[in-house]
C-alpha cells in the first residue's frame, strides 16, 4: 500500500464542503475551523486513513484524482467544471496518444485534465497572450503532475498568420469570442479532427456555429450538462438543495471537407435534421405496421 510521505498530495477530507489539498511538510500545520491538522502526523500513513484534529474531529487522507486537482485549482478565471469535462471526453473520443490544442490557457483547469488522459503518448499545446494567467496555469498544472506532457506557449493565434501546429486531433478553443479563430483552428486540425469550444452565453454560440459552417465543420452540436446531486439518507433520500447550476454551453463540430462542385449556398440547418430524423421515424413505424 501506497505511504504518504514528504511533499506528496494529500486531500484532507472532513465532508464535502470542507475538504483541502495540500503538499505534505513534516514542519506544517494548518488550522481550520474543526481544529489544526499536523502535517508530521500524516507521513507515513496511507491514503484513506483517518487522522483527528487537535479537537477530536475525523479527518480522512484521500490521495488526489484529477477531479480533485480541477476543483482545487487557483482560478484567475472561470474554470470548466467536471461535470462538462466528462462530456467534452465522451463527445471527442479523447484517448492517450493524441495530439490537442488549446486556445486560451485560462486557469489551466482544462488543460490538466485534457493532459491527464492523452499521457503518456500524447501532448497538450497550449497557448494564452496573458502571462498573468499563464503563471498560474503553470502552478495548477505542475500541482496536478502532468505538466510533462503540457507546452505552454505565449502566442497570439487570433492575429497570427502561421500557425504553431498542424494535423491536430481536437483543438479547443476557451475565448471569448471563439469564432474568431475558427479558421485558424480548422488549418491546425486533421481530417475528421474535433473542434471544442466553451461558450458561456448562447450570443456566443450563434455567431460561432455561424463561422463553423462557413469553414466547412459538420457534426456541429451544442448542449448544456445539467447535474444533480442527491442526498441519499435512509428513509429520507432527496436531492440536494445546493449544487451547480448554469456553468457554460459546450459547442461540437468536427473538420470535413466538401468539394465545391457539391457545396450549397449554406449548410444544412438543425430544422432540416430533425425534420429528416421524424421522416425516418415515420418510415420505420410504416414498415412495422406493414409487417
Amino acid at each position: 500500500m501506497k505511504k504518504i510521505k514528504q511533499n506528496d498530495n494529500v486531500l484532507f477530507f472532513y465532508n464535502d464542503t470542507k475538504k483541502w489539498l495540500m503538499k505534505i511538510a513534516k514542519n506544517q500545520q494548518f488550522h481550520t475551523h474543526v481544529g489544526v491538522i499536523d502535517h508530521k502526523k500524516v507521513i507515513g500513513k496511507q491514503y484513506g486513513a483517518a487522522i483527528k484534529t487537535n479537537k477530536g474531529k475525523i479527518i480522512y487522507l484521500l490521495e488526489p484524482t484529477i477531479h480533485d486537482y480541477v476543483m482545487k485549482s487557483q482560478r484567475s478565471t472561470q474554470i470548466v467544471y467536471p461535470k462538462d469535462l466528462g462530456y467534452i471526453a465522451a463527445r471527442i473520443g479523447l484517448q492517450s496518444g493524441q495530439k490537442i490544442v488549446e486556445i486560451g490557457t485560462g486557469s489551466g483547469s482544462l488543460t490538466t485534465f485534457l493532459a491527464s488522459i492523452v499521457k503518456p503518448k500524447g501532448h497538450v499545446f497550449t497557448y494564452d497572450v496573458d502571462e498573468n494567467f499563464m503563471q498560474i496555469a503553470r502552478k495548477n498544472i505542475e500541482k496536478a503532475g502532468v505538466s510533462k506532457y503540457v507546452t505552454m506557449e505565449k502566442f497570439d493565434i487570433k492575429n497570427s498568420k502561421k500557425m504553431p501546429q498542424k494535423d491536430a486531433d481536437v483543438v479547443v478553443v476557451d475565448l471569448g469570442d471563439p469564432w474568431t479563430v475558427v479558421p485558424q483552428a480548422r488549418k491546425m486540425l486533421k481530417g475528421s479532427g474535433a473542434f471544442v469550444s466553451i461558450c458561456p452565453t448562447m450570443n456566443q454560440l450563434e455567431k460561432l456555429v455561424s463561422a463553423l459552417r462557413q469553414n466547412d465543420f459538420f457534426d456541429i452540436e451544442c448542449t448544456e450538462q445539467i447535474v444533480r446531486t442527491i442526498e441519499a439518507r435512509e428513509g429520507k433520500t432527496r436531492h440536494s438543495f445546493r449544487g451547480i447550476g448554469h456553468t457554460t454551453y459546450v459547442a461540437f463540430a468536427r473538420k470535413v471537407t466538401t468539394p465545391s462542385s457539391m457545396r450549397r449556398d449554406s449548410r444544412v440547418e438543425p430544422t432540416d435534421s430533425v425534420e429528416e430524423d421524424n421522416e425516418s421515424n415515420e418510415d420505420e413505424s410504416l414498415s412495422r405496421v406493414k409487417k
